[in-house]
């Protein structure tokens, strides 16, 4: 790697980590779901989606569905872009075939169009440990190891503020929904964001893929609080979308919902990328567990109270 190199990132986590070890200004594209900070939006994207992304949460899941029965990657690397980009690094994930270009896509697009000196790179965290790992990884490959031990080291202090001052706090028990229809429950570092925030995870494992549940499933879980997160939605589509869950006659059989303890979280900005801003994820959950110990400095655009929001 030469001290200018070219990067395409094509993950939102890794362009945040690439920004976050303050190497912004060598990143020539991106993905189309790369949008933190907003500056790189102004870069080309290099991928699209070969599914319609708009619709309901089932229709969502229906169409990615239907493209990896038939062994598809869900996601199109544009070849053409990357041939104009000429980038000496692509960073790319092996970990999940419907959060971004899998790496067999990213590989057969450098195969088509550029040579062999690109580097690519691949990361796939499951948990935090991982996701120390990943920031690791991309600071060896752009030779400044330091600043990766340093923001590594950094980001730890930071879980461990928050943990310092929730471990004599109540634990409360919490199921993230990561996908509305069906429903899926956030695994992988979720639950360990829960931990450190002073909670306890039902229905996910950490360092595990996220697991699809029923209804029944649910209701024998019956946590205290629930959390809303989809992956990919904001908190407006989110919202616009909570009928898929509230229509359902299970839905007010749950503690949650019958102790107004629902909330609407930011998923897409935050919990559903595994970077720097995780430590803003375990903010806004401590924030939700203990109101009366941590200002509400993340309401509004990272959490929102569902009964708040349809006031």
């Amino acid at each position: 790697m030469n001290h200018s190199p070219r990067i395409v990132s094509l993950l939102p986590s890794t362009t945040e980590i690439v920004c976050r070890l303050g190497m912004q200004q060598y990143l020539v594209g991106r993905s189309h779901e790369c949008d933190f900070p907003p500056a790189v939006k102004k870069l080309p994207y290099c991928t699209e989606p070969k599914f319609e992304p708009d619709g309901t949460s089932y229709e969502i899941d229906q169409r990615v569905k239907a493209l990896l029965q038939e062994g598809l990657s869900v996601y199109r690397v544009n070849s053409n872009v990357l041939t104009e980009l000429q980038p000496d690094l692509i960073i790319t994930q092996d970990h999940c075939k419907v959060c971004a270009a899998s790496l067999s896509e990213v590989k057969q697009a450098v195969k088509k169009t550029l040579d062999n000196k690109v580097e690519i790179i691949s990361v796939s965290p499951t948990n935090l440990d991982e996701v120390f790992e990943s920031i690791r990884t991309i600071a060896s490959t752009l030779k400044i190891a330091e600043k990766g031990i340093t923001l590594i080291e950094n980001l730890k202090k930071e879980f461990a503020y928050i943990k310092s001052e929730t471990h004599n706090l109540p634990s409360k028990s919490i199921c993230c929904i990561e996908w509305l229809d069906p429903i899926m429950t956030a695994g992988n570092w979720v639950p360990e964001l829960i931990q450190i925030a002073g909670g306890k995870s039902v229905g996910a494992k950490a360092g595990s893929h996220s697991p699809f549940i029923n209804w029944d499933k649910l209701q024998k879980y019956n946590p205290k609080i629930m959390a809303i997160m989809p992956c990919g939605y904001n908190i407006n589509q989110t919202l616009k979308e909570i009928d898929t869950l509230t229509s359902r006659p299970e839905w007010e059989t749950l503690n949650a919902v019958q102790n107004d303890q629902v909330y609407i979280l930011e998923g897409n900005q935050y919990f559903n990328r595994p970077g720097p801003r995780l430590v803003e994820s375990a903010q806004i959950l401590a924030e939700i567990f203990h109101p009366d110990h941590f200002e509400p400095k993340l309401n509004q655009h990272g959490w929102i109270h569902l009964t708040k929001a349809k006031t």
